[in-house]
């Protein structure tokens, strides 16, 4: 059976096979005859062509004397090396008339679009003021890796306006093949969220060598002393920005579903974004915070408030405290779920002035070719709320820079590797925002192990709405949900299979052809996707193979080793100094 591209029914190639054979026949003895005249030639004999025929091949092989003077060993070294030459000038046509690539249906290298190396260069230099009159652009400065397109290359990159989702189980390569990569090349800012050390291993040090490195590490995972504080409650100075820091705080002690009519969640988020919103604009510190949230009766936050002549706020909380004990205790206690993690003083101490330390501030951050690292444990105690809030400040600050830039982009963009996403940065809104964040030059990578695990952090509309927003969409192996393999299936299309059938009968025999469409990938070929490739998803293309390129391949990667090797040695002494057992 004969597999063919979709599309436009292709003409079956069966009826010419006697025309085909005769021409391979004929290739076959031009390149012999040839092949031992030039070795006759280069052995000294001269250039002695024999006629050009049939019989001077069959002479040949029957050990008779074609070429004068040529020893046998010239001869068939010239003809080895011609037809040599010949396969690889074929393979060589073929690629370039059929573009490269396309495997089994899927896109050659005429049909990436905007992915493959050229056209990557020119489209960032109409989205980079500062690249416009380069000749020679880096890879690095043209977009984000995705990988090589199979089976023939070229190397894919996403442009500086393509936001994306990653879907890869657990040990297919996220980590090695796509963050490390894409954090080690990124020519500006780069955010990275995780709930190991180990891309800040990897990483740090030769990012640490284009700009300063920040580890925002509240819960100990790389064990690095703190050497930095960010002002947690700057982003409550404005009522909608102490809205989004409950929001996230919320999200991230929350297990309630997403999208649902949770009262508990929506009155603690409100209470939680008044207390927010009264300390920081009285110059307040979160660990006040805490202490109102442990006592309603507290006046403080209510006497803030009408001081800053915030009488809606004021009113709003008063209603609150006088409320129904049994509901005033449950709005609270939510409240103080939300931000039980600051209990925990080594976390408070990550987000509380410190004039002995360095103060992070998103708005310089962007501006810059730092690194920030934001490392949080999953499940109970995790400080997932506090990681969200730090990410959505960059995020945000980022886009107000790139607005007030010319073009409305930030240039460098900066790239925000939000890997384990679904465990440590639960930005409630994420959805929302992949609709604009790719036009200011801002490019979050959300890494997730499956369809499913975003479901339970955005709901069912909500993640759909993140599909379909990206538009550069990677999957890789270990995908075993059968609806999104399906749902995969579909969406890669169709192609034509070419199939013929034999029958016989004592009147003689006959042969049926046919052709059929089925999709390109069937749900087990999702469920089969090896590891080291992935299958690419990028809008107004066809979907494409694409083989990763993990950084331990690549010319530097002797130098990133040993640095790999200095970090973790590092953590693994720190980790020693602060065992207790």
């Amino acid at each position: 059976m004969e597999k063919q591209q979709g599309g436009r029914a292709p003409t079956d190639p069966s009826s010419y096979w006697l025309i085909a054979l005769i021409g391979l026949a004929a290739v076959l003895v031009t390149a012999l005859w040839l092949g031992g005249t030039l070795g006759a030639f280069f052995s000294g004999a001269g250039w002695n062509p024999p006629s050009f025929s049939f019989e001077t091949l069959f002479a040949f092989l029957s050990g008779k004397e074609v070429w004068p003077g040529a020893s046998t060993a010239a001869i068939a070294t010239g003809m080895v090396a011609t037809i040599g030459f010949v396969i690889i000038l074929s393979v060589l046509v073929i690629m370039f008339v059929t573009g490269g690539g396309g495997s089994r249906g899927m896109a050659n290298a005429k049909q990436v679009g905007d992915l493959g190396p050229k056209a990557a260069a020119d489209k960032a230099r109409r989205l980079r003021r500062s690249l416009k009159d380069q000749k020679k652009i880096a890879p690095a400065d043209s977009g984000m890796l995705l990988g090589n397109l199979s089976p023939a290359g070229p190397e894919l990159r996403a442009s500086w306006e393509d936001v994306a989702v990653v879907f890869m189980g657990p040990r297919s390569g996220k980590t090695s093949a796509l963050a490390v990569p894409n954090v080690l090349q990124a020519p500006g800012p780069c955010l990275v969220t995780s709930n190991k050390s180990d891309i800040y291993a990897i990483t740090a040090r030769e990012r640490g060598r284009r700009g300063a490195v920040w580890l925002f590490d509240p819960q100990a995972i790389a064990h690095a002393d703190r050497t930095m504080w960010w002002d947690m409650l700057s982003m409550a100075r404005t009522i909608e920005g102490a809205d989004r820091l409950a929001m996230h705080l919320i999200a991230g002690a929350s297990s309630a579903e997403p999208g649902g009519d949770d009262f508990w969640a929506k009155a603690g988020r409100n209470l939680l974004r008044i207390m927010l919103h009264a300390a920081a604009v009285d110059d307040r510190h979160l660990g006040e915070v805490l202490d109102w949230l442990a006592d309603p009766g507290n006046q403080t936050p209510l006497i803030i408030l009408r001081n800053h002549d915030l009488t809606a706020l004021a009113e709003n909380l008063d209603g609150t405290v006088r409320g129904a004990p049994e509901t005033r205790d449950g709005i609270y206690e939510h409240a103080r779920q939300a931000v039980s993690c600051l209990l925990d003083p080594e976390v408070l101490a990550w987000v509380t002035p410190d004039p002995q330390l360095r103060e992070f501030r998103p708005g310089d951050f962007v501006r810059s070719s730092d690194s920030l690292y934001l490392l949080s444990k999953d499940g109970g105690g995790g400080a997932a709320g506090v990681i969200a809030a730090a990410t959505d400040a960059c995020l945000r600050a980022a886009v107000a820079v790139a607005e007030a830039s010319p073009g409305g982009r930030l240039d460098p963009p900066m790239e925000a590797i939000l890997d384990e996403a679904c465990n440590v940065c639960k930005i409630q809104d994420l959805p929302d925002l992949y609709s604009h964040l790719g036009s200011r030059g801002v490019l979050p990578v959300t890494v997730m192990q499956s369809y499913e695990q975003g479901v339970r952090v955005w709901g069912k509309s909500g993640m759909d709405s993140l599909w379909s927003a990206a538009t550069i969409k990677l999957l890789g192996s270990g995908l075993d949900d059968q609806a999104f393999a399906d749902r995969i299936s579909s969406l890669a299309g169709e192609r034509y299979v070419n199939e013929s059938s034999a029958s016989h009968s004592k009147d003689g025999s006959s042969v049926t052809r046919s052709q059929k469409r089925e999709r390109i990938m069937d749900i087990s070929d999702v469920r089969e996707i090896k590891k080291g490739t992935a299958v690419l998803f990028a809008t107004s293309t066809r979907p494409a193979l694409v083989e990763l390129k993990p950084w331990y391949l690549e010319k530097n990667a002797k130098a990133i080793s040993a640095d790999q090797n200095a970090e973790e040695t590092a953590i693994a002494q720190r980790a020693a100094k602060r065992l207790t057992f």
